[in-house]
């Protein structure tokens, strides 16, 4: 019989049915298209051994003068800088409050539980961490119990507070820890997730006024982070929170600071949405922020430093400190630099903003109006083009805006928590010419897929992975791109390193798989019959002794009919056999109007690459 070659178009495309789909790729799972061919995605590794606490949505690295290659890392709970894989916590310390005279009491008899006093309000909310100094021995508990970080379990009133320690109280209800001791609370923690609406459990328990509404913008967001370097040193903000600065000069083990509180700070902002450092020109600029001489926030207001200069935002006849307030939209979103300018996003417009020197400092000119991102962390930019998701597409600007034709538009924002979109996410791989964005699906409250945009194959496809932060590969600072996962699965991971899952410490295979759309003889008029399959398929850089993939061929008589096989597993309407490197054929047979092939992976060590496979096929009658 006649060999028929398949030839499949790069990408994976639901735009359309599977059947209108012929001579496509219709559904798919951790591969991508390289030269357009596909192959099975990289594996991943942990960076490290040792973990963090909370679910991280910020990743950011830099190098200190003295060459040390650090990476932020900041969760709801925790700042962290890791260095050489180690994990240094840097949280800024909100408020340091006196303690009363004995001001902890045990619980009963063989708990760890104590109350803390303090003799003004502490500001503390559930969750929060705290850490006791001088405290003396108290009733079986040792000062190695309570002289270190707690976590707060309940705040009764505004001056105490509960925490449970390692140890077990002797006898119980009493009261200790001697006098003028101290008590150094880590800012609030914040949300793991958006809340929607006002109201009771809009928020964690302690955060808002008893008996008042909550607010759905400020207390009801999940906490993000956002970073960047000035000079050597770390400049971060939460949103809609503060600006921190951390030195490099007092080493990693420091916390970080409040900028305001830094020696000759002046008009620091004391709430901001974002905070980013312009490169060139080298100011501190703070988006959403409140206005000069108002504790209020403005959220389309923009405020910057003076050139060089992280503490004087006073704007004078001698500094270029300054602010710039949009008028197109209700609230900034976001903002991210190229090399050229900053671009803006606020719920309504997209924004370009250029520095130009005293005296105006900086200008601002509308690119496009009725422009949506889908959240402050969905732009990409690579090189000088910037890649970001809107609310119903994805959006390209490289000196004008585009939407990108997308071949999975609809099967991605047709299957989308929309709620929980400040989680959503993008990154790049740059050597595989790829843009990946993570969100949750429509049945999750946390990220479990990505859909990637291969800008050079002009391919999309998509699979399911969950990743709560990621980074690039920087050229001198990390070997591989790096991604967090969630707070159950506190590793920094390397990816695309190795072939497989090492999440757990050991190898787990990658499921990997690609499935054609239908494809049929003409018309489809006639069956088909195929009784082998000439694969084409390579496994360079495989690991395992004798790698394979599977080779699935489904068949049915009609398009709107299901893929079926026979209750005792043989192959009569689907034939699967394992391919093996060398294999020449496999023998299958098969019969339907339409057929699809399907390739996978379930293997450990396994990198494959499909090419040009062939088929046995011959024409089979109408019935």
């Amino acid at each position: 019989m006649p060999l028929s070659k398949l030839g499949f178009k790069p990408g994976i495309n639901r735009e359309g049915t599977n059947y209108s789909n012929e001579g496509g790729w219709f559904d798919g799972d951790k591969i991508r298209f390289r030269s357009g061919y596909v192959e099975r995605i990289g594996g991943w590794t942990r960076s490290s051994n040792n973990t963090y606490i909370g679910t991280p949505r910020k990743i950011f690295d830099f190098v200190t003068l003295s060459s040390e290659n650090l990476l932020f890392i900041g969760t709801e709970q925790k700042v962290y800088l890791e260095d050489a894989g180690t994990f240094n916590d840097i949280t800024p310390i909100r408020s340091t409050v006196t303690l009363g005279n004995n001001p902890i009491t045990t619980g009963s008899a063989g708990s760890g539980v104590i109350t803390a006093t303090t003799q003004a309000d502490h500001g503390a909310i559930v969750g929060d961490f705290v850490t006791f100094t001088g405290l003396t021995a108290t009733d079986g508990l040792t000062t190695g119990q309570l002289n270190i970080e707690h976590i707060i379990t309940s705040v009764p009133s505004a001056t105490t507070f509960t925490v449970t320690t390692s140890g077990a109280a002797t006898s119980g209800s009493t009261a200790g820890g001697g006098n003028s001791k101290s008590a150094a609370f880590q800012i609030n923690i914040g949300l793991t997730s958006s809340v929607l609406g006002n109201g009771w459990n809009a928020g964690t328990w302690g955060r808002f006024t008893w008996g008042s509404a909550s607010g759905s913008l400020a207390g009801a967001t999940l906490r993000l982070w956002f970073a960047d370097n000035f000079g050597e040193d770390l400049i971060f903000n939460a949103n809609d929170g503060a600006i921190f600065y951390w030195d490099a000069t007092n080493g990693t083990t420091t916390r970080a600071v409040l900028a305001s509180s830094l020696t000759g700070a002046s008009d620091v902002p004391t709430v901001v949405r974002k905070v980013l450092v312009s490169e060139v020109d080298r100011h501190v600029i703070a988006f959403g922020s409140n206005p000069l001489g108002s504790a209020v926030q403005d959220p389309m207001l923009i405020r910057f430093s003076s050139q060089e200069s992280a503490t004087d935002w006073t704007p004078t006849a001698t500094n270029t400190a300054g602010d710039i307030r949009l008028a197109k939209g209700s609230e900034i979103i976001t903002a991210t630099p190229t090399s050229r300018q900053i671009l803006v996003w606020t719920d309504q417009a997209l924004y370009s903003m250029q520095f130009l020197g005293p005296p105006f400092t900086f200008g601002v000119s509308l690119l496009g109006d009725n422009i949506r991102i889908a959240g402050p962390n969905t732009v990409v930019g690579v090189n000088d083009t910037v890649y970001w998701m809107g609310q119903e597409n994805f959006y390209v600007y490289d000196g004008r805006i585009q939407a990108i034709p997308c071949t999975v538009r609809d099967y991605v924002f047709n299957d989308m928590n929309n709620q929980q979109s400040f989680k959503f996410h993008g990154g790049s791989i740059s050597s595989q010419t790829e843009v990946w964005w993570f969100y949750c699906s429509s049945s999750s409250s946390e990220i479990d897929r990505y859909v990637v945009y291969n800008y050079t194959e002009k391919a999309w496809y998509y699979g399911t992975l969950v990743r709560t932060t990621w980074n690039d590969r920087a050229t001198g600072l990390r070997s591989f791109p790096q991604a967090t996962g969630i707070s159950t699965d506190n590793y920094v991971y390397n990816h695309e390193d190795g072939l497989d899952d090492f999440s757990t410490g050991s190898a787990v295979a990658i499921n990997a798989f690609i499935e054609s759309s239908d494809f049929d003889i003409g018309d489809g008029q006639q069956y088909m019959l195929i009784n082998r399959i000439l694969p084409d398929l390579t496994f360079n850089g495989s690991t395992a002794n004798s790698p394979s993939a599977l080779f699935t061929i489904q068949s049915r008589d009609f398009s709107g009919d299901s893929f079926a096989e026979s209750p005792s597993g043989s192959a009569i309407r689907t034939a699967t056999s394992p391919v093996e490197q060398y294999t020449d054929q496999v023998f299958v047979r098969a019969r339907g109007r339409q057929l699809s092939i399907k390739i996978e992976n379930t293997a450990t060590g396994v990198k494959w690459r499909l090419g040009a496979p062939r088929i046995d096929v011959r024409a089979d009658g109408r019935r």
